[in-house]
Order: structure tokens, then C-alpha cells, then sequence
């Protein structure tokens, strides 16, 4: 009879020590399962880093989608407008009608010159 109490306390000792040991491994498992989905390679922050990349990117792309349009305008005038065509002609290779004169100013220095020199 000793003997089988001896035995159970032992039994009720070592369970006991794997419960221990089971809360510890689960308790391990929930922390390393938090951190990777906070901070691991697809976690939370990651996410929102990419979530501020996808809606840059698409801002960028409505802007370049907007100047797409307009550059698209102007090659359509430029192909069906003779007035365009001479206006771009004048502009960018400064085409003048006879008579015509052209006057060009100097540009400015973006820099200011130092007092007294």
C-alpha cells in the first residue's frame, strides 16, 4: 500500500511537471506566433509599408495617366491643326513670318552677387 502511494505521488509529481512544461511550450508558441505576425515577413507592418507603397504608386500612376492624356491631345493637334503645328515650329525653333522680330532676354543668375564686388 506504501508503495503504491509512493508511485502516485510520483505520477502526480511528474504530471504535474509536464503540465508546467506544456503551459511554458504554449506560452512560447503564442509569443514567436505574435512576433511573426507583427513584425515577420508578411506581418502587420509590413503590410501597412506595402498598404503606403500600393497607394503612392497609385497616385503616381493617375498623375502620369493625366500628362498621358494631355501629351495625347497635343500630338492629335499637332496631326490635325495647322495652327498648332506653326505655333510649335515658333516656339521651339523660334520660326518667325517676314517682318517679324524676335527679341530674346538675357536670364536672370539664379544666384545673388556678393556685396561689394
Amino acid at each position: 500500500m506504501a508503495r503504491q502511494s509512493i508511485v502516485r505521488r510520483r505520477v502526480v509529481r511528474v504530471s504535474a511537471g509536464w503540465r508546467k512544461l506544456a503551459t511554458v511550450a504554449a506560452g512560447g508558441l503564442a509569443v514567436a506566433v505574435a512576433y511573426h505576425v507583427v513584425l515577420g515577413k508578411n506581418g502587420i507592418i509590413a503590410y501597412q509599408h506595402k498598404r503606403g507603397e500600393t497607394q503612392s504608386l497609385d497616385r503616381q500612376m493617375k498623375t502620369l495617366a493625366r500628362e498621358n492624356e494631355q501629351l495625347q491631345g497635343h500630338v492629335d493637334r499637332l496631326q490635325s491643326d495647322p495652327n498648332a503645328i506653326e505655333h510649335q515650329a515658333r516656339e521651339e525653333l523660334h520660326y518667325t513670318r517676314p517682318g517679324e522680330v524676335i527679341y530674346t532676354l538675357p536670364a536672370s543668375s539664379a544666384t545673388p552677387k556678393p556685396a561689394g564686388h
